[in-house]
């Protein structure tokens, strides 16, 4: 009640309706980000095991929780990146075998 209240309120009603209010969407909420940095979620040198919070209060739990709470693998965007990964090692590929031969000549 003490909500509605502030929403019927004329010098507060514009908050109900102003999008920089809203809550953030919950998909929109995590970064996306692409297969190159899956190795963060479950690489040692990421996961750092906490003892206390920033206030000093005894806790127990990793970063790795943190990571998975922010952010999120991009289905979308890895199978871009591996097509076009592949283009590029075949790419590179060719360019070695090109300066393989020319050196050979000279």
């Amino acid at each position: 009640s003490a909500q509605e209240e502030i929403l019927n309120d004329g010098r507060f009603s514009c908050v109900a309706r102003d999008p920089r209010f809203w809550e953030m969407p919950e998909k929109e909420r995590k970064v996306k980000i692409d297969k190159r940095f899956r190795a963060m979620f479950h690489d040692k040198k990421f996961k750092l095991r906490y003892t206390v919070d920033k206030r000093g209060r005894p806790v127990n739990y990793t970063s790795a929780e943190n990571l998975r709470k922010f952010y999120a693998l991009s289905e979308s965007d890895s199978d871009l990146s591996e097509g076009d990964s592949k283009e590029i090692a075949v790419k590179k590929k060719k360019k070695k075998k090109a300066k393989g031969k020319g050196e050979g000549d000279s």
